[in-house]
């Protein structure tokens, strides 16, 4: 293949899209229920709760030196800008997840000189949406698809302290209560449904992990980190040839822009960059097998899961493990 391959501060929603595939694990062939999640493909979104990104954001301190002085003494500029290339989806995360995604990519932190315990998402700013808003939003979604299972990777943490990653723990156990897979084997479908539980929640820290069992740790991420399609292909074909990781594991067809290319597209937006690039990965995508070989795939997260057919792409792999 290689280069060949060509609630309260919630944002208004764009018009909805179509929810085809709001239920579409449920819809699977029974011979799939038994399958662990592992082997299926799940599609996920990348940087899920950018669609809500605040324009008077601050820019995140984990973010260069260079970039926060630029934002103290020309935010007029910086601000539109950063705010354009940080944006990687439109739908908001129920409208994701009537899209059929089931893997969200949740990016928490808190915010300097903020309130104690309010924690928002973040890439390079910070979200208007607050986290524990959010997760009880996907909790509703939940109990009005009783047969979903959604893949929450809580990661990055930026700004967080023991005492918020503990009282964080806290909200998602209160929230999500009995609907949280403990850790342990990767499940099937039929064995969360029989269960009642419906969340299986990555968390990006060790010792909170070790504190509460009902947290798993972080999944891997295939991250190309690549400006062009064709660059992000040969590198999530390199590290297939190099063996899948065991259990849970993201493939990431996100594009990456660098610094001098946002530069010299000041106006622009990733949004533009990646739609034109979509027959390119959607191509790579709809060559790939679900399953347990080296170079089967799991779950595959793209940016603006609104455009073309990417979800759809993803989920009719599954089709190829009736096959076997």
């Amino acid at each position: 293949m290689g280069s060949q391959v060509s609630a309260a501060g919630r944002c208004p929603s764009p018009p909805g899209p179509s929810d085809a595939n709001a239920d579409w694990m449920s819809a699977l062939s029974p011979r799939l229920w038994d399958v662990p999640l592992h082997q299926l493909c799940i599609p996920g979104s990348h940087d899920t709760m950018t669609y809500c990104l605040s324009k008077k954001s601050p820019i995140s301190p984990s973010e260069s030196k260079l970039l926060q002085l630029l934002d103290k003494v020309v935010p007029c500029i910086t601000q539109p800008v950063v705010h354009k290339w940080s944006v990687t989806q439109a739908l908001t995360v129920t409208e994701q997840l009537d899209t059929g995604v089931r893997y969200l990519d949740l990016r928490v932190a808190h915010m300097p000189g903020g309130s104690a315990r309010n924690l928002h998402f973040v890439h390079m700013v910070y979200t208007t949406a607050l986290v524990e808003d959010t997760l009880t939003e996907i909790s509703e979604w939940l109990e009005g698809h009783p047969r979903e299972v959604l893949i929450l990777a809580c990661r990055n943490f930026d700004g967080m302290t023991a005492d918020l990653h503990e009282y964080l723990a806290t909200c998602i156990r209160n929230i999500f209560g009995d609907m949280l897979c403990p850790r342990g084997e990767v499940p099937t479908l039929r064995q969360l449904w029989a269960r009642g539980q419906q969340v299986v929640l990555s968390y990006d820290d060790e010792c909170a992990v070790r504190r509460h069992r009902q947290l798993w740790p972080a999944i891997p991420y295939w991250w190309g980190n690549q400006v062009k399609p064709e660059k992000l292909v040969r590198y999530l074909e390199q590290m297939q040839r190099e063996g899948r990781p065991d259990g849970l594991f993201v493939a990431g067809i996100n594009l990456t822009e660098n610094l001098e290319y946002i530069l010299a597209h000041p106006a622009a937006s990733l949004r533009k960059v990646t739609v034109p690039s979509l027959p390119c990965l959607s191509a790579w995508v709809r060559q790939q097998s679900p399953g347990c070989g080296p170079r089967c795939v799991n779950i595959i997260a793209g940016d603006f899961v609104d455009a073309g057919t990417f979800v759809s792409d993803v989920i009719r792999l599954n089709e190829k493990l009736l096959r076997c």
